[in-house]
């Protein structure tokens, strides 16, 4: 800049100066350029070598107020500089163009309404191709470039400084931008970043899929926003979970220019949360199993509840086996220590067809385990045996021969584990669980889980093992107590059954007997104890022998239930039903009296089939109420049905409905009384009943 004075001469005669560079310009149709120049407002000014104002851009007439046609061809030191600032102004301009090197630096300019702005200058000097030259100064408002250069350097530091991992991605979902912490996240230094895509930098991330979101973010606008994702960054790190927010980034133009991303590492959060759900699932399971095992006091039907409750919440193939001696009464251990174990296999569950059903011990098979076998070690230490990457060579301590090896070989058998079942102290078999279509291996969770399960289960198991044994003792009991051979009676063909409740072995106390008298005569007692087991069964036998002595000493049949009555009061909290009736053959009465039993029926040839209208009193051990006994003919041929209540007694059917279906049955042909024996129990009888039977028919003959 110098001092305003007559415009010098051309540089050759008629002349105008040389015309300065021209500016740049953006490729035809390219989109503007935009961006940080535009917010800073720099504004370009050319002077010629003797300070006056050759080219004036519309950034120096917003920045200093003078439209280009006041600027143009003035002294810029005089139209732009305070007197008192304008010799410091054109010693700098002399330096600039005397090509000392370019200045910068701070200065006030005066505005065109008068007011004074501060400026940050760029000056260098320009050679022009005619050997002319000139003076380039960039200048912008200090204010507007402290704010930004404040705002660039608070945002670089918090990039460098965040806690959070933050990138920018170009168009092309190249890095252009990585911090520090996503170089920890990600870790990969963040060079390595710098012009690679994901899949380049994280190969085991499901790449496109994460590019696909951030074009779209890219073409829509809108932020995906604390996205939750997990996946692994090498092949050796374990699976990670991250918050992944994605943002569309423009220039000033609206341009997109590129995505930025967001990531927070979340992996310590992610896995307590699945620890907590493990830990939810495993108290969600137990309490499953508290409802779902132990349903029966059947032995085999809780260890299928224990093996349907730990596939496939555990395992994809359960196998639950009990030591053979803990159900034949001996203790494990028993016998020397080199033997192998004998296991009685009660249940095999599989969530799916596998050939390691195969493999298992068939159910209600006994198999030899030798105590190298890794079940075998289980019962034997009662500690659970865990495997949790089954090998070739492991297969062969699982299975039980070399065939049930290969199988579970087929089947992908990759993860085994083993745990005692225990309760009161005595190991009563195991719970054998493997892995083959679930990838993940057995871990300590899986045995701690399994063994709070095999716990619980083996007290049900246990419960019902001694309820065998007690069910057993009572079968045994009351078989012995009941008649095995009734004697012949005088005048009467006579067929009888029992049959214990349900298909298993329980027993009641129901009983039947056959009693021969003097004169020819013969007693018939069907009677009823209220409840079951071996108590029940043990009464029963009380009541029986009881019946047989007072039947011998000739009382009537009310005489011999007042004694009963009282017999049974003296057993403490006992009741039972009972008919007794005598049929004398010679003169073919037969005397009966009951005590709250259901009535008999009486068949003659010729009629439909009757129940007998007796008095009926209140069943033995209540007390208090007399009995009275009633007469009938029994002629040739007819027939007299004693039975308890078990036969016809049911839930979802009235009794007198149930009484009508027995005498309809009886009004059929004439047919032997075995033969209407198992017609009774087979059309009658129902499979569920929880009560025993007693059937007793007698057939008069001449």
């Amino acid at each position: 800049m110098a001092d305003e004075q007559p415009a010098p001469p051309a540089d050759g005669p008629g002349q105008d100066p040389p015309a300065p560079p021209p500016a740049a310009r953006a490729p035809a149709g390219s989109p503007s350029a935009g961006g940080l120049l535009d917010v800073l407002g720099v504004a370009a000014v050319v002077l010629d070598s003797e300070g006056r104002i050759r080219l004036w851009s519309p950034q120096a007439a917003t920045l200093f107020g003078y439209p280009a046609e006041e600027a143009l061809g003035r002294y810029a030191a005089t139209l732009l500089v305070e007197e008192q600032n304008r010799d410091e102004v054109l010693g700098l301009f002399a330096r600039v163009m005397a090509g000392e090197g370019a200045w910068a630096g701070s200065f006030p300019v005066r505005h065109r309404d008068g007011h004074t702005v501060l400026v940050e200058f760029r000056n260098m000097r320009l050679q022009a191709d005619q050997g002319g030259t000139y003076a380039l100064g960039l200048a912008s408002e200090q204010a507007t470039l402290r704010r930004v250069e404040r705002d660039l350097a608070l945002s670089l530091r918090m990039v460098d400084q965040s806690p959070i991992g933050l990138a920018v991605l170009d168009a092309d979902l190249r890095y252009v931008l990585v911090n520090p912490a996503l170089e920890r996240i990600n870790g990969v230094p963040s060079e390595r970043h710098l012009g690679q895509r994901i899949a380049d930098i994280l190969p085991f991330l499901d790449a496109p899929a994460v590019e696909a979101r951030m074009r779209e973010v890219m073409e829509t606008g809108v932020p995906v926003l604390d996205n939750f994702t997990t996946g692994r960054i090498s092949e050796e790190a374990g699976e990670r979970a991250w918050l992944v927010s994605i943002y569309r980034l423009e220039d000033q133009s609206a341009r997109v220019i590129g995505v930025a991303v967001s990531v927070v590492d979340v992996t310590e959060q992610h896995r307590a949360a699945v620890s907590a759900a493990h830990a939810r699932r495993r108290l969600s399971l137990i309490a499953d199993a508290s409802v779902r095992i132990g349903t029966t006091l059947d032995l085999d039907i809780t260890a299928r509840e224990l093996a349907d409750v730990a596939v496939p919440e555990i395992a994809d193939i359960a196998a639950v086996d009990v030591l053979d001696t803990v159900l034949t009464g001996g203790r494990p251990g028993d016998g020397p220590a080199e033997r192998a174990v004998r296991f009685r296999a009660l249940a095999v569950k599989a969530g799916y067809r596998t050939p390691a059903e195969d493999a298992a011990d068939p159910v209600g098979d006994v198999a030899l385990y030798r105590t190298d076998r890794l079940v075998a070690r289980c019962a034997g230490t009662a500690r659970p045996v865990l495997v949790p990457h089954v090998t070739p060579e492991d297969l062969p301590r699982i299975a039980r021969d070399e065939h049930a090896a290969r199988l579970l070989g087929e089947a992908g058998v990759h993860s085994y584990l083993a745990v005692p079942l225990i309760a009161r102290s005595q190991v009563l078999g195991t719970l054998d669980l493997k892995r083959a279509r679930n990838p993940v291996p057995f871990g300590p969770d899986d045995v701690l889980l399994a063994s709070e399960l095999a716990a619980h289960a083996a007290v049900s198991i246990d419960n019902a093992r001694w309820y065998q044994r007690q069910r057993h003792a009572a079968l045994a009991l009351q078989r012995h107590l009941l008649p095995q051979h009734p004697p012949a009676a005088p005048g009467l063909d006579i067929a009888y059954r029992y049959q214990p409740a349900g298909a298993a072995d329980e027993t009641g106390g129901d009983w039947f007997d056959v009693i021969p008298l003097t004169g020819d005569r013969t007693a018939l007692v069907v009677g009823d104890v209220m409840g079951s087991g071996i108590n029940a069964a043990a009464t029963m036998g009380q009541l029986r022998a009881t019946a047989r002595a007072l039947g011998r000493l000739g009382l009537d049949p009310a005489t011999v239930l007042t004694h009963l009555d009282a017999a049974t009061a003296d057993l403490g909290e006992a009741m039972a039903t009972c008919v007794y009736a005598v049929y004398d053959p010679h003169t073919r009465l037969c005397h009966i009296a009951t005590a709250g039993h259901l009535p008999p029926v009486h068949l003659r040839s010729g009629r439909h089939p009757r129940l007998l209208q007796l008095t009926t009193a209140v069943p033995l051990g209540v007390g208090g109420v007399p009995f009275h006994t009633s007469a009938f003919t029994l002629g040739e041929g007819d027939e007299l049905v004693l039975y308890t209540d078990g036969l016809v007694e049911t839930r979802d059917q009235d009794i007198d409905t149930r009484l009508l279906t027995l005498t309809d049955l009886l009004a059929g042909p004439h047919r032997p009384i075995e033969e209407t024996c198992d017609l009774l129990l087979s059309a009658l009888r129902r499979p569920d009943t929880h009560d025993d039977v007693a059937l007793l028919v007698a057939r008069a003959h001449a």
